[in-house]
């Protein structure tokens, strides 16, 4: 990507996930687990430390962080705001697409993650969606008081 493509992709971007940062509660993280040396780990107490509600969406269903965790984003019994995105590009079409039958407000794709069909469902579905990055590092950059 050149300079001027960030230059004039990146302020509505910035506009998203200011939006997504700041006005919702509950994430769904899903990659979440207990192991300490993964990423989803780190990202979701940072999370919580913002006020977020984070929930935990991995095979185990461990509980993490204090948060009860679920098998699937279908089993969370309650609404999510945005579904996070801890799994490889090749999974994360699929996750993009339950999170839109559960009717999610938002998709998160973590960094290193990119699926520009899965975004493309997403926001035709209405959603917003965010790809390639990581709340961890927006909040302090954007200066987000979520």
């Amino acid at each position: 990507m050149t300079d001027t493509e960030h230059a004039t992709g990146r302020p509505a971007e910035d506009d998203t996930v200011r939006r997504v940062l700041q006005e919702t509660g509950t994430w769904a993280v899903v990659g979440l687990s207990n192991n300490t040396t993964r990423a989803a780990y780190g990202v979701a107490r940072v999370l919580q430390r913002h006020g977020k509600r984070v929930v935990p969406v991995h095979p185990s269903a461990e509980t993490v962080h204090g948060e009860q965790g679920y098998a699937s984003l279908a089993d969370i019994p309650f609404p999510v705001d945005v579904v996070d995105v801890f799994v490889r590009s090749e999974l994360a079409g699929d996750v993009a697409d339950q999170a839109v039958a559960i009717g999610a407000k938002a998709v998160w794709f973590q960094l290193d993650v990119i699926d520009e069909d899965a975004a493309r469902r997403v926001r035709d579905a209405g959603l917003d969606m965010v790809m390639d990055r990581c709340p961890a590092i927006e909040l302090p950059r954007l200066g987000s008081a979520a």
